[in-house]
């Protein structure tokens, strides 16, 4: 797994923890928490992606 993707994985765990802390003490600041993890999911995502298509393209060529 990339490093960028593990760390972006990390940071997604992190803001999910965040949100449901923040969601449980009644604060609504938890939404931007749970913005944060679905844009860290998605970096991590595209990173993991992008390193398989870069691996299938080093084998074919």
């Amino acid at each position: 797994m990339p490093r960028l993707a593990l760390y972006a994985l990390v940071v997604c765990a992190l803001a999910v923890a965040a949100a449901v802390v923040s969601f449980v003490q009644g604060s609504f600041l938890g939404v931007i928490w749970v913005l944060l993890a679905g844009l860290s999911s998605n970096m991590a995502w595209y990173y993991i992606r992008r390193a398989k298509a870069e691996k299938a393209a080093a084998a074919q060529g």
